[in-house]
């Protein structure tokens, strides 16, 4: 392989069995293998992670987005999609779509007794709010080439009047 065609295959091609990978849990319900597989590559629109949930546990929690959409690709084992308030089952080979907006809450499950394996890939709008129907809470971010500038949790309550703290 020439100089320019290594260069080109570092932008632009990730293998997922070589990502390095980090291992998230928050007992009881959470549980997850993932690595991400767009930074340092030539993408600026696109994220990609591959994620694995062990048996009975989630990924994130119960969630929406208002700008980004997302897009699931089941590669091994089976669990349940709930979304919008329904729980769907899902299988190897299902491909799950998951457009913006407050119609789509979502969250995968492991419903099985083995690991469920699946591509997640979602757009990168930013800014970006992202709402949590259980437990009430916003997030809102800024992110610009790769690195986060702007980031808050909060829990959703009374707003404040727009010239509070003004001058």
């Amino acid at each position: 392989m020439n100089e320019h065609a290594r260069q080109l295959a570092q932008q632009l091609i990730r293998n997922f069995n070589d990502a390095p990978a980090v291992h998230r849990v928050r007992a009881p319900h959470y549980d997850s293998t993932g690595a991400r597989l767009a930074p340092g590559t030539a993408a600026s629109k696109l994220g990609a992670t591959i994620d694995t949930l062990a048996p009975g546990k989630r990924g994130c929690p119960y969630h929406l987005h208002h700008a980004q959409e997302e897009m699931f690709v089941v590669l091994q084992g089976a669990g349940t999609l709930r979304v919008a308030g329904e729980m769907l089952p899902l299988r190897t080979g299902d491909v799950v779509f998951i457009p913006a907006g407050p119609g789509y809450p979502h969250q995968i499950i492991n419903t099985s007794e083995a690991p469920l394996k699946y591509l997640a890939i979602s757009t990168q709008e930013s800014p970006e709010i992202c709402e949590y129907p259980d437990s009430g809470k916003f997030l809102a971010e800024s992110v610009s080439v790769g690195v986060s500038e702007f980031e808050v949790i909060q829990v959703k309550k009374e707003s404040a009047d727009y010239w509070d703290g003004e001058p």
